[in-house]
């Protein structure tokens, strides 16, 4: 996952009073369910309880280009509830059984406006989001395939653990057959030290 130095996730729904719980409302989505579409208009911020969610669009030649990935603690639409324009620039799917809590503007305004600590953690996400999003910009100016890879494993402390090379490609906007050519050329030139699901920069290789 693109961490720019992996930010801790914030659990912002235990700063909530009881009262404030109140104003959340809970929803369950199994494997495979839109939770929103593509351009549909964003009325409430989505906060991921458990689960795994990903935010995903199409190109104009019909591959899949996913835009972020989202787990416990994660939230969505929290820069676009806001916005002069907000609307979804993707696809919100669960790729596995997830519970999801929503709070909607008027609500969102309310706690921000009474709960300092909330507000001061939101702000802290909000923040932490702006950094990745400038890590994916400069990692999108590598055109070269080595030199965005190298910099995708410094983004992750040179240490990147992955599900498979498809769902790695798609992190790093790579497609799957050029990437796994490059590990192969970076483990022969010693660059890398590919484990099952763990890819480490060699040290020894600088």
């Amino acid at each position: 996952m693109l961490t720019d130095k992996s930010p801790k996730k914030i659990p912002l729904l235990s700063l909530l009073t009881p009262s404030e719980r109140k104003l959340i409302r809970q929803e369950e989505f199994t494997r495979g369910q839109i939770i929103a579409r593509e351009n549909d208009e964003c009325m409430e911020v989505g906060f991921v309880i458990e689960g795994e969610i990903v935010i995903s669009s199409y190109t104009y030649h019909g591959e899949e280009v996913v835009y972020n990935m989202l787990s416990d603690n994660d939230m969505f639409g929290n820069n676009l509830l806001l916005s002069s324009d907000p609307h979804y620039r993707g696809n919100i799917i669960a790729t596995k059984t997830s519970k999801v809590a929503f709070i909607n503007r008027k609500s969102l305004l309310f706690i921000l406006s009474e709960n300092m600590s909330f507000l001061t953690a939101y702000l802290r996400v909000q923040s932490d989001f702006g950094k990745r999003l400038n890590a994916t910009i400069k990692l999108l100016s590598f055109t070269n395939a080595e030199e965005r890879f190298l910099y995708y494993l410094f983004l992750n402390d040179n240490r990147v653990n992955y599900s498979n090379v498809t769902a790695l490609s798609k992190e790093i906007f790579m497609k799957r057959e050029t990437l796994s050519r490059l590990l192969t050329k970076l483990v022969k030139e010693r660059k890398i030290i590919r484990y099952r699901n763990l890819i480490v920069y060699n040290e020894k290789s600088r």
